[in-house]
């Protein structure tokens, strides 16, 4: 065989064999299992990294306000504050004569008003240490007190509906003193008064309340009148005519 033709077939070899070896590298190469786990971690990251995509949020005062209705085309508040119930007016009346209204709730202060018969005025508080309660004096912007014991008082109302109030100005005594020698009847309250010679313990002085009194003469036939006279608190009232007009003087 020449040379040229050996020369051909081992060209012709060469290229058959070139062919085949791309081939080869053509054929896609079997994974390992650490080449898998490798992939699976690797889609696991791309898989977290990817931000999700949420849906924008409209701040919740913008987006759930209730609808106001309206009326007559006029908006209605939304909150309407209610305003509480007034309560009912508690009222006094004078039956059966005139009231006394006094400066304190009790006898023992002065009088300084009088609620006439059938005549009402209203009541804006209660004592709690008494049955007396505080009222407006007729005509005029000063306020007293009246007794509910009595049967001259009528309560129109609920007085627990009141405020309660404790009065806390004491009154100021006053006193009543026979100057003379015959032994005294006082009314109103019955009131026996020694004359001024059984001065024993001082038993010719008596204490009341204000208001106004009739002094009566016990020596004397018939029990006759002697003096009438007024009182105040923290005054003293002095006895200086007898029955039969004689006066005396107080020692």
């Amino acid at each position: 065989m020449s040379k040229f033709r050996k020369a051909q077939i081992l060209i012709s070899i060469a290229l058959v064999a070139q062919g085949c070896m791309r081939a080869r590298l053509d054929i896609p190469a079997v994974p390992t299992p650490r080449d898998i786990e490798s992939t699976q971690a690797e889609s696991r990251i791309a898989a977290t990294s990817t931000p999700l995509a949420l849906p924008s949020l409209t701040p919740f005062d913008q987006t759930h306000k209730v609808p106001v209705p309206s009326r007559e085309g006029k908006p209605v508040p939304a909150a309407t504050e209610i305003s509480p119930t007034p309560l009912s007016k508690v009222t006094i009346t004078s039956v059966k004569g005139n009231l006394y209204i006094r400066r304190g709730p009790g006898l023992e202060y002065n009088q300084i008003g009088v609620l006439l018969k059938d005549t009402s005025t209203e009541v804006i508080a209660h004592d709690v240490l008494s049955n007396w309660v505080q009222v407006l004096i007729p005509n005029s912007d000063n306020t007293g007190w009246v007794s509910i014991q009595t049967l001259y008082s009528k309560i129109d109302g609920d007085i627990n509906n009141l405020p309660d109030f404790t009065f806390t100005g004491w009154p100021l005594p006053a006193y009543i003193k026979n100057c003379t020698e015959h032994d005294m009847f006082i009314t109103p309250g019955d009131i026996y008064l020694p004359n001024l010679y059984t001065n024993a313990e001082y038993k010719n002085e008596v204490q009341v309340n204000p208001g106004s009194y009739i002094a009566y003469d016990l020596f004397v036939p018939g029990e006759p009148e002697a003096q009438k006279f007024e009182i105040r608190e923290g005054a003293q009232a002095y006895i200086t005519m007898n029955g039969l007009g004689v006066k005396h003087k107080c020692p």
